[in-house]
């Protein structure tokens, strides 16, 4: 889209670059490009970048002294760049069980869009989701792919305390919430694979750009894995994307 991307400060550890404002895989794959291209111009600085839908904050751990000059060399980068696409891409199987117990808003979604339960379990592990970025807590997956059907609002009052693991639905978003929270999302099943672990390397066994395939289990399944966990035998089922 044409004025894009947008560079600007973001206080005096940051520079925000503004993509199109739309949700795109193609706008994914662009924004993804730069993000390397990022961290590998800042292997040896101490600077996080970060990338949403539609934008990318580098966080330097420093003040910048220079940002517009800053600004000035990122603009070179942008505009001399030929994106290329990103080939690491995987697909992550992740299970999930939608009994009764863990499907806290099943039956408010099957009324709300007038489905039956199995209609709504059935819509929901049918797409092959993309991973569009992780927050707001470390390791929360923001999906993109649902269902129209499915799309439903958030709740109007949140919830204090959502189940580590609960899968829910916000608008045309599902995702996955890694651990206990306060939310607002309508919860569907749980997932008892852990997406994030701080002493691990990298924390985070799912990345931006990857895609997520949910894998309805039973109860008794479920609490197999979680087992399996526990005693440090459980292996995650991931594959090349060939896109």
């Amino acid at each position: 889209m044409k004025g894009f991307p947008k560079i600007s400060p973001m206080g005096e550890r940051g520079v925000l670059i503004e993509f199109a404002p739309i949700i795109d895989e193609i706008l994914l794959q662009e924004i993804l490009f730069f993000k390397n291209k990022l961290e590998n111009l800042y292997i040896k600085a101490n600077v996080e970048v970060i990338n949403t839908y539609n934008s990318l904050l580098i966080n330097y751990l420093f003040s910048i002294e220079d940002v517009y000059g800053e600004i000035s060399k990122l603009k070179k980068l942008f505009e001399n760049a030929k994106i290329e696409k990103i080939s690491d891409q995987k697909i992550v199987y992740l299970p999930v069980c939608y009994d009764e117990d863990f499907g806290w808003d099943l039956e408010f979604i099957s009324k709300e869009k007038d489905l039956t339960k199995e209609e709504v379990i059935s819509l929901h592990t049918a797409p092959l989701y993309t991973v569009y970025f992780i927050g707001f807590l470390p390791g929360f997956l923001y999906l993109g792919g649902l269902d129209e059907k499915l799309q439903i609002s958030r709740k109007k009052q949140p919830r204090l305390k959502i189940e580590k693991g609960a899968v829910g639905i916000g608008e045309n978003q599902t995702g996955i919430y890694p651990k206990s929270s306060p939310g607002g999302w309508q919860i569907l099943g749980n997932c008892p694979v852990n997406l994030f672990d701080k002493n691990a390397n990298p924390p985070f066994e799912i990345s931006s750009g990857d895609k997520v395939k949910f894998e309805r289990v039973s109860k008794a399944e479920f609490q197999e894995i979680r087992e399996q966990i526990l005693e440090g035998k459980f292996q995650l089922k991931k594959e090349k994307y060939e896109g």
